[in-house]
């Protein structure tokens, strides 16, 4: 990246304040931590005296907008030096370019003075028509065609009048469609009043592909409010050659004798018609210029902004889902059986330990065509009385239900075992059994089992295993190939950073890929950690990561703080009191009189303190609150206590779904219009948003996330389509809100929003 000046950085500093509710002092400090090295966890948690308490959410925008503010910047240095070489760089321009607070505002401005190829206005100033334009522009009340005779020149290729009113014309086309304030103008109007409109590319109707987006075969929806789902689904129609996309105003609009953005051009530019003899001719230049030199244009950049701001939305629900699967309830040490279903293949069977070893692996045929039940009862009764696990983890994939089936009989048979089922999703699974990570954590063990191994372990503890999963295998989210998949990673990796340091890592126990993940640490410093414990034993203070090769100081600094020892040698290594601060509790310790011992989770004596009596230069008040709250909480996990759902008995098919079941099921998913279900049937169910509750929701967000235990009521269910509909209304009417959409087909607004979300439903 190229050095910028103070006056940019502090532009930058200006901006980022603005966007996020902060001072710019605060956002300079912030930067300057970023710069140099500081993960956005550490200093959420670590440096809030320095920045002045800014939230890690407050620090994920900072972070996005820095790069945004010094892309800007780097084109705003390069549109200068290009204009200024051109000689054209006027001390009014330059201050509109310093001012410009967006990159698009940036490429209005630099439009005229681009250099591009040999456009058709440039032809005809060569051909000495510039004259003609400025004339005809100044003097309406001359006729176009006599003042043209003067401009033929058939040495110059202007062959007639027409040539040269062509020319004029093409000239001053290009001089109003390149106002930056005119296009800003044009875009604003359509984006708030236009319709984005699709319909079906007429060859290719019947074909399957094209079936799919059926409910956008005569769809119009306003700019400004199509949701970031059914905006992608139109933009992916479009890319597949199934939808013609286009921006339209009402048909009244439309219809004017003069449309409304050609009049815009005419106002902006201050032309009127009095009937005058150029009057005429200037009209079919404000046409031209629309219809030419600014509609495509236009649409291409409203398309653009759409998209982008469908892909923010899509990429956002996609950061929140996997935040809540990460921070699910995890079951805690406890033995598991992981059931990975399969039908012709068997179940894989894994039994985990409490700390998540592999104590034995099997393969159990109970389904066809291989069917033995009784024999796959006796060898799982077998290794639970073998290994003593609490719970059955079931992967949700094929035969999920009739292997949940199993495990039912299993512990209904033989109370004695006190095993507990749970349905998991197996969600990118597969993908981690057959990765490089998998091989090097399970050697010997055949790749079959490993699935079943990782189904176990998620259940223990979801976010140690998942962080092992690349995001997007996960399953969490919509459309995640039609978004930019540099920024979809870049967020993903940001939640899962924030979730792994919000709960912190065992030290001891936690894998390389969790260890990773951790505030401050690389993946080669991860594997230095393990190779270092498997060789030397336990950690037994936090300090000795500093003997681990490739951990210097700065590591352990951003990353000690987020490390915990339980019952190591010091015991506020089990804490998020990070070492620098230890020197804090010692003060506390002096005033109590009471050892680390007796007063970690010693509330009556904690409750007492006063945060401002052990403030000194280093560390200011929100820091010492930290401490005390974490002293009497050490080691707190923020995530929810476990809990399972229970499915139906005789609910295993979508035939044995019947309007009206109650049934207890877990969220899968969330997006923009509702959220899925897994109710036990193999497929998921969709709660559209107006069914989410009996108030209106606004976000679905709100109302539930991904692994949540809710109950819900089967309102429809399509045996042809494979679609169910379900509620979580108690009985009221749906309070009906939302934007306007307008469909030629004549078809309900929302049922064609549930027809686009039908759409997204996933098979198991």
């Amino acid at each position: 990246m190229t050095q910028l000046t103070a006056a940019q950085n502090e532009r930058i500093a200006g901006m980022i304040a603005a966007a996020i509710g902060a001072r710019t002092s605060q956002v300079r400090i912030a930067v300057e931590l970023l710069d140099g090295g500081a993960t956005v966890p550490f200093i959420a948690r670590y440096r809030k005296e320095a920045t002045g308490g800014l939230t890690d959410t407050q620090l994920r925008d900072l972070e996005e907008n820095l790069a945004y503010g010094r892309e800007l910047e780097e084109r705003r240095s390069v549109v200068l030096e290009s204009i200024e070489a051109q000689g054209k760089l006027t001390e009014e321009l330059r201050k509109e370019i310093e001012g410009a607070q967006t990159k698009q505002r940036l490429e209005d401005l630099y439009l005229p003075y681009k250099p591009r190829r040999r456009t058709r206005a440039q032809a005809a100033r060569e051909a000495g028509l510039e004259p003609l334009a400025d004339l005809l522009l100044s003097h309406p009340e001359k006729d176009p065609r006599t003042e043209a005779a003067a401009f033929v020149n058939v040495a110059k290729g202007v062959a007639d009048e027409k040539a040269a009113l062509d020319g004029a014309r093409d000239i001053l086309a290009e001089r109003f469609s390149e106002s930056a304030d005119l296009r800003e103008s044009l875009r604003d109007y359509l984006y708030s009043s236009g319709f984005i409109a699709s319909s079906v590319v007429p060859e290719k109707q019947d074909t399957p592909e094209a079936q799919k987006f059926s409910d956008y075969f005569e769809y119009e929806e306003r700019i400004r409010e199509i949701p970031s789902h059914r905006a992608l689904a139109l933009f992916r129609g479009q890319a597949l050659g199934v939808l013609q996309v286009k921006v339209r105003l009402t048909e009244e609009e439309e219809s004017l004798p003069v449309h409304p953005c050609q009049a815009r051009i005419a106002e902006f530019w201050g032309l009127t018609d009095e009937g005058r003899p150029g009057d005429a001719w200037m009209a079919g230049v404000l046409r031209w210029t629309w219809r030419v030199k600014c509609l495509s244009a236009l649409e291409s950049e409203l398309f653009a902004a759409v998209r982008q701001k469908a892909e923010e939305e899509a990429i956002r629900v996609f950061g929140t889902n996997l935040k809540d699967l990460l921070l699910a309830a995890p079951a805690g040490h406890k033995g598991v059986i992981g059931l990975d279903p399969g039908i012709r293949t068997g179940v894989k069977v894994a039994v985990i330990s409490e700390t998540g070893a592999v104590e034995d692996v099997a393969v159990i045929y109970p389904h066809e065509p291989r069917r033995d039940w009784e024999g796959s009862i006796a060898a799982l009764r077998q290794l639970a009385m073998n290994y003593h696990p609490g719970l059955i983890a079931i992967g949700n994939g094929t035969a999920s239900r009739e292997t949940d089936e199993l495990a039912r009989e299993l512990i209904s048979r033989y109370p004695e075992l006190h095993l507990t089922k749970c349905v998991v999703s197996e969600a990118g699974a597969s993908v981690y059994s057959a990765s490089e990570a998998a091989a090097k954590e399970l050697p010997g063990l055949d790749v079959s089992y490993r699935g079943a191994v990782s189904i176990a372990r998620r259940l223990q503890d979801p976010l140690a295993e998942l962080v092992k999963i690349d995001p997007k295998a996960i399953g969490v989210g919509q459309y995640q190939h039609d978004v930019n998949q540099v920024d979809l990673a870049r967020k993903l990796d940001a939640v899962v950073e924030d979730c792994v340091n919000a709960v912190g890592v065992d030290l001891n126990t936690a894998s390389g890929a969790l260890l990773s993940r951790v505030s401050g640490l690389t993946a080669l410093q991860a594997r230095s950690i393990v190779e270092y414990r498997d060789k030397n034993g336990a950690f037994a203070k936090r300090k000795d990561l500093l003997d681990v090769p490739h951990v210097g100081p700065k590591a352990f600094e951003l990353a000690a703080g987020f490390l915990r020892i339980p019952d190591g040698a010091e015991p506020l290594d089990a804490s998020a009191v990070h070492p620098e601060s230890y020197g804090v509790v010692e003060r506390i310790l002096e005033k109590t009189h009471l050892s680390v011992k007796e007063l970690i989770g010693n509330r009556l004596i904690l409750d007492k303190l006063h945060p401002a009596d052990f403030v000194d230069d280093r560390f200011g008040l929100p820091t010492v609150r930290d401490i005390l709250k974490e002293l009497e909480k050490p080691g707190r996990d923020p995530r929810p206590e476990f809990k399972t759902a229970v499915f139906a008995e005789g609910v295993k098919e979508l035939s044995d779904l019947k309007p009206g079941m109650k049934l207890e099921g877990v969220v899968t998913n969330v997006a923009q219009f509702g959220a899925f279900v897994d109710i036990g049937v193999h497929q998921d169910g969709l709660v559209h948003v107006s069914e989410l509750a009996d108030r209106f929701v606004k976000d679905p967000r709100d109302v539930v996330k991904v692994g949540q235990v809710v109950k819900v009521t089967v309102k429809d269910v399509d045996l042809k389509r494979g679609r169910v509909s379900l509620s979580m209304r108690t009985g009221a009417k749906p309070e009906r809100r939302g934007g306007e959409v307008r469909t030629n087909a004549g078809a309900e607004p929302r049922m064609t929003a549930m027809g686009a979300a039908f759409g997204a439903l996933r098979k198991r």
